[in-house]
């Protein structure tokens, strides 16, 4: 008696039914899917600066450093020092506005923390200073 050779064959038919099904179902299901829409907060761009601000300078390291309103420069130890810094100043006058100036190699966290203790510190004026191209 001859013996009899095994195949080592798959059978690929039903693996691809089953991809044709899944095929149709996500092309009928995709377009019912609702998308979700993100409402972004509207800002303003001001045309100039203003004539008198505080500007906050943070450095590509992440030292700070503030600008009077007539351009002393004090260098500024950490957050903590600037937060003290922001108090006083608030407390002299409240409607100084803020310009907050990142170097191109600062991280953002760093923008938004000294952004954020602006707002903390009760200013309600606070923007960002950008290059002129």
């Amino acid at each position: 008696m001859r013996q009899r050779r095994l195949k080592s064959e798959i059978n690929v038919v039903p693996y691809i039914d089953v991809m044709l099904v899944l095929l149709v179902i996500f092309m009928v299901a995709t377009p019912m899917m609702t998308t979700g829409s993100v409402d972004l907060p509207a800002s303003g761009t001001a045309p100039q600066k203003p004539d008198k601000y505080v500007k906050v300078q943070i450095k590509d390291d992440g030292s700070l450093s503030l600008f009077s309103i007539k351009g002393d420069e004090t260098k500024l130890k950490g957050i903590k020092d600037l937060k003290a810094q922001l108090t006083a100043l608030n407390e002299a006058d409240k409607n100084t506005p803020i310009l907050v100036a990142g170097a191109k190699e600062t991280q953002y966290k760093n923008v938004i923390e000294v952004l954020d203790e602006a707002k903390r510190a009760g200013f309600q004026r606070v923007g960002l200073e950008t290059a002129s191209k």
